[in-house]
C-alpha cells in the first residue's frame, strides 16, 4: 500500500506542468505591446478648459478646433489688412502641442494669391497664437503626449 501511494505521488508530480517555469523576456512583452499599440490615436485630444464639459471625445476635439480657429480668426480681424483684390481662400495650419501643453506652428500652407496680397500673413497667424488660453495636452494611456494636427483657417477680405 505504501508503494502504491508513493507511485501515485510520483506519477502526479511528474505529469504536472506546475513545476515547468517558462521564462518571459520583458523585451518580448514590450515588443508585443508596441505592435498592438495604435500610435495614431490618443485617448483624449488636447483641450481648453471650456471643452472639458463636452460629453464625447469627438465633441471635445471639435470644441478644441473651433475655439482655436475662432481665436485665430478674431485676432486676424483686429489687424488692418488692405488688399487690392477680394480674397476668399483657406489656409491650412499644422500645429504640434507638447506634453506640457505648449502650442507651436509646424507649417502654414497658403495660396500664392494670399501671400501676394498679404505678405505678412504667416507672421499675423503666428502672432495670433500668443494669447491663447491654457491648453491641456493630449492623453495616451494616462500619460501626457505630444500631438500634431491641422486646422483650416478661412481668409475672407473684401
Amino acid at each position: 500500500m505504501k508503494y502504491l501511494k508513493f507511485l501515485i505521488l510520483i506519477v502526479c508530480l511528474s505529469s504536472c506542468d506546475y513545476f515547468d517555469k517558462k521564462k518571459v523576456n520583458s523585451k518580448d512583452i514590450v515588443k508585443e505591446e508596441l505592435e498592438t499599440f495604435n500610435w495614431n490615436e490618443v485617448d483624449e485630444y488636447p483641450s481648453f478648459d471650456d471643452c472639458s464639459s463636452s460629453d464625447t471625445k469627438a465633441l471635445r476635439k471639435q470644441c478644441f478646433q473651433t475655439i482655436l480657429a475662432n481665436h485665430i480668426t478674431s485676432q486676424l480681424a483686429l489687424r488692418k489688412i488692405v488688399v487690392t483684390e477680394d480674397l476668399n481662400d483657406t489656409i491650412e495650419m499644422s500645429f504640434v502641442i507638447s506634453e506640457k501643453g505648449n502650442l507651436s506652428v509646424l507649417n502654414i500652407k497658403n495660396n500664392p494669391k494670399i501671400t501676394s496680397q498679404i505678405p505678412e500673413i504667416n507672421t499675423f497667424l503666428t502672432e495670433s497664437l500668443n494669447n491663447l488660453p491654457q491648453i491641456s495636452p493630449a492623453i495616451k494611456r494616462g500619460q501626457q503626449v505630444k500631438s500634431e494636427f491641422k486646422i483650416p483657417i478661412i481668409i475672407k477680405v473684401e
